[in-house]
């Protein structure tokens, strides 16, 4: 008869990943229907075969919605066949409207299929339903089950499954732009152990290993619960008495286990070889055993005891933890708000190249006559100090290529929370080189100096409510005074006046005190003369600065005022032209910050899309089109008549503080050259007239950026790098025109640059 096995009972730990999830407020930016809405909440493993998601385990309303029962309809669900959880439904009736839903909803994911911590991430996605407004009732229900209008994911990934804390803006899409307040926090927990048999000695050690990893891992979510308790408790400013707690945290157990640390790891680093992230099968199964049996010197119970003394305790902070956030819930979103804010440039620097670059008095001799009576040598030292890239155009495409390959070979693996609309394909998202342009003196009239002293234009700004006198210095009224800040969109040729809307919904997220004016005063005008767009535009300007100024004479005393523009294309021209205008001089000193998208600020001298050009001499010869005239200089005999040398010699970009260049080489309709306001090569081999005076243009235009020595300004040339992949073969894609749409059918540009620097548009 065989001999009976005998069947040693293991006890089995296991644990569960926690999920909470903080709805605090729902934001409309640009929704461009009414209607009912509602927020729907999965969570799911990232690479689980069967879909394994998240069950919802508890929901707590920690504030009274502040909802007229007229615009909302039910109540918040859990729906067991997705086990999704969706909020109530909420009616929204016009723009830059808040709901605050002020709810809590924590997932329970279960581990037990996974054999050790596991290399996979968690999906959260985030589900925007909609209903018409006329529909009601049950009627209401029924249309908002049906498909959602807009998705948004995030990825958690494996690093942040022990503990994550932060701040995570769900914005849907460009037809459907929202803000929705969320926090996610995340901590391991411990489930039921339970008994199972076990045959043989191998299977006892391999559980033990598991059980091994398992109390490290709930240490280490503990360290990271009890850092972020203290960190937020200390930002926020309120108290979270835990001393008792922390004196009483580590008995003999686990100061055992955790003294015999080291030597885990090693058996970890043994078992880990051969698998990535966390493995637990290694090459040799045999010795993984074989070191277990050698390091573990903690018995069954003692382990036993020690995962369920640390489990008790994490699952105790994470109740403080959790309760303290509902209790502090609107401090608590905005400090890590702020911290989220604050990672933006750190994090989005894989698709971002930063440079310094100088900016010389002249790239060539001028033909300035003091210069020219110095003598050759002049030229040549001008020249060696100033050279040009062979191929500006060129060079900025194959850097950004580079970036490509290099993102193509990272293995992204950080331990934030990722942004699937940006970390879904990374290749997919623009490359951005920014240029932080190093600042000389101004050029004097009696000294022509190539050699000055060198200053960094840095973003030194006056303190907040200062307002320049008539005389240029600074005044600092009282505290007590209200700060109106206002931009100006412009749109370019043929354009709408909602065109820079998705520019314009980042700049009011970063700052939504912000008031706006998307200019349309030259809708469907944009053919005729650039100064009657200009007037008209400087109209507009002036009346919409008036009355925002009464308006905030109404609540206070108003201080200190900050004019920024945004222009696209032409409308850089046309809003240049306006502040040249004499209606807005009183205006000038409160010029803030000023975004040139794609803008052919040194008009279409030296272009060199043939195909381009050729459409614009149709619009000239064929339609008349004034507009085109002045662009490419035909609008006078003489050069130095035409519309945009004489802007050169406008004022325009003085008195801003900060200015930002956005171009891209893959944009066919603007010259390149023309819209970083730079030289190129065929001007600085054009020895003729044209040459000459479109070089003394240039340095016009780059003496007013300038700085006086008493002033400091940022000014950043800010390349975007689009996935021409994306374009696919057509027209759009050969002439260039692509690109130039692109800058107003995506914000993803817009997002890095803004956020990377949030103080010039606040």
């Amino acid at each position: 008869m065989p001999r009976s096995v005998k069947v040693k009972p293991v006890v089995m730990l296991d644990t569960v990943q926690e999920i909470g999830v903080y709805v605090h407020r729902f934001h409309n930016l640009d929704l461009f229907k009414q209607g009912w809405y509602r927020i729907k909440i999965t969570v799911r493993w990232e690479d689980s075969e069967n879909l394994s998601f998240g069950i919802p385990a508890r929901v707590v309303q920690y504030e009274a919605p502040d909802l007229d029962q007229r615009n909302i309809y039910g109540v918040w669900k859990i729906d067991d066949t997705d086990n999704s959880f969706s909020s109530q439904t909420f009616r929204i009736k016009y723009a830059r409207q808040d709901v605050h839903l002020c709810m809590m909803v924590s997932f329970i994911l279960p581990r037990s299929r996974f054999a050790d911590l596991p290399s996979t991430a968690v999906i959260l996605k985030f589900e925007l339903l909609y209903a018409p407004t006329l529909e009601n009732g049950t009627d209401v229900q029924a249309s908002l089950d049906d498909s959602p209008a807009a998705i948004h994911e995030f990825r958690i990934p494996p690093k942040a499954l022990l503990g994550l804390h932060s701040y995570c803006p769900v914005y849907f899409d460009a037809l459907h732009a929202v803000l929705v307040d969320v926090s996610v926090h995340v901590s391991l927990l411990k489930a039921a152990s339970f008994s199972s048999a076990s045959k043989g000695f191998d299977r006892a050690a391999s559980q033990d290993v598991k059980d091994i990893l398992l109390v490290k891992a709930l240490l280490a979510s503990r360290s990271i619960l009890l850092e972020e308790l203290q960190k937020i408790s200390k930002g926020v400013g309120e108290p979270v008495d835990i001393l008792e707690f922390m004196s009483k945290m580590n008995h003999k157990n686990i100061l055992k286990f955790m003294v015999h640390a080291n030597q885990y790891a090693m058996i970890e680093e043994v078992l880990g070889q051969g698998k990535p992230q966390n493995g637990l099968e290694g090459g040799n199964g045999s010795l993984n055993v074989l070191h277990v049996s050698k390091f573990h010197s903690l018995s069954q119970s003692e382990l036993s005891d020690c995962f369920h003394s640390v489990g008790d305790q994490l699952f105790y902070l994470w109740n403080i933890f959790l309760k303290f956030h509902r209790d502090n819930t609107t401090k608590v979103v905005e400090f890590l708000r702020d911290v989220w804010a604050k990672d933006r440039k750190v994090e989005w620097s894989i698709w971002m190249v930063y440079s310094k670059v100088e900016m010389p008095h002249h790239y060539i001799n001028s033909g300035n006559d003091e210069s020219s009576r110095r003598g050759g040598s002049m030229h040549k030292r001008v020249s060696s100090l100033w050279k040009l890239p062979d191929e500006p155009l060129e060079t900025a495409a194959t850097c950004a290529e580079h970036r490509r390959r290099s993102i193509a070979q990272m293995r992204i693996n950080n331990s934030s929370i990722q942004d699937m609309q940006i970390y879904g394909d990374p290749l997919r998202i623009p490359v951005v080189i920014v240029e932080r342009v190093m600042n000389v003196p101004r050029r004097s009239t009696s000294e022509m100096s190539f050699l000055g002293h060198f200053d960094f234009v840095d973003s030194h700004y006056l303190p907040t409510g200062s307002i320049p006198d008539a005389g240029g210095k600074k005044s600092t009224p009282r505290s007590n005074t209200r700060v109106l800040k206002i931009v100006v969109f412009v749109h370019g040729f043929q354009g709408h006046h909602l065109d820079l809307r998705l520019v314009r919904n980042q700049w009011l997220l970063i700052d939504p005190k912000v008031e706006v004016l998307m200019s349309d005063a030259n809708e469907d005008k944009t053919s005729g003369d650039f100064r009657e767009m200009g007037n008209r535009l400087a109209q507009e300007v002036v009346c919409f600065i008036k009355s925002k100024m009464d308006k905030a004479t109404r609540y206070g005393e108003l201080g200190d005022i900050k004019l920024s523009f945004v222009g696209h294309s032409i409308g850089n021209l046309i809003l240049r032209t306006a502040i040249a205008d004499s209606m807005m001089e009183p205006y000038l000193r409160f010029l803030h910050t000023y975004i040139s998208v794609s803008g052919p600020h040194l008009g279409y001298l030296y272009s060199s899309n043939s195909l381009f050009n050729s459409g614009l001499w149709f619009l000239k010869k064929l339609k008349g089109t004034q507009c085109i005239h002045q662009l490419t200089f035909t609008d006078d005999p003489d050069f130095q008549n035409t519309f945009i040398y004489k802007l050169s010699k406008q004022k325009t970009l003085e008195h801003f503080r900060n200015i930002i260049l956005i171009s891209s080489p893959q944009d066919g309709y603007v010259p390149y050259h023309s819209a970083r306001i730079e030289s190129c090569q065929a001007a600085s081999r054009d020895t003729s007239k044209k040459g000459k005076l479109f070089l003394e243009m240039l340095n016009d235009c780059l003496d007013q950026i300038r700085a006086n020595p008493s002033e400091h300004r940022v000014f950043m040339r800010c390349d975007v790098n689009f996935d021409a992949s994306a374009y696919g073969k057509n027209l759009n894609s050969y002439i260039g025109r692509a690109a130039h749409v692109e800058f107003l059918d995506t914000d993803i540009f817009a997002k890095f640059i803004m956020w990377s620097f949030p103080e010039l548009f606040q």
